[in-house]
């Protein structure tokens, strides 16, 4: 059962054939979510990282489609960190999760499912603004 309020690992159906295995996802099937866009980034060099924000409202599904990278998630207390290096599974990344990726494998390539479509607003652009925004929901929701 997939907790939408927690980064998960979420395994894909996967179809077995001597001629090429086959993995697919379906809108609100596999994911907890709606696909409202798709992005993927590759030729990454070693040593670079990507992310290095957070998201208000959108939710994620990473996948390495291809190779292998990291990637670090921080709720604003605890940080976890998930391999991804297989196309038939990935990371589900709910709000307010500040995420890095990090040691791209070469020729790797990271598949993006997100819930919303492209919204600058929707962005925590530096770490010191994303806790403060974790603080202010916590204090919300405490009174």
């Amino acid at each position: 059962m997939i907790k939408e309020d927690k980064p998960q690992i979420i395994e894909l159906p996967k179809i077995l054939d001597n001629r090429g295995n086959l993995t697919f996802i379906e809108n609100s099937r596999h994911i907890p979510f709606d696909i409202k866009r798709v992005y993927y980034l590759y030729d990454v060099p070693g040593g670079e990282s990507r992310g290095g924000h957070a998201h208000k409202k959108l939710r994620q599904y990473i996948i390495a489609a291809s190779g292998s990278f990291d990637v670090i998630l921080d709720d604003g207390k605890n940080k976890t960190k998930f391999s991804l290096n297989r196309s038939y599974y990935g990371l589900y990344i709910p709000t307010m999760t500040w995420r890095e990726l990090e040691n791209f494998s070469s020729g790797s390539v990271c598949l993006v499912l997100a819930s919303e479509y492209y919204d600058p607003g929707d962005y925590y652009y530096t770490y010191d603004e994303f806790l403060k925004a974790v603080k202010e929901n916590e204090a919300n929701q405490i009174s």
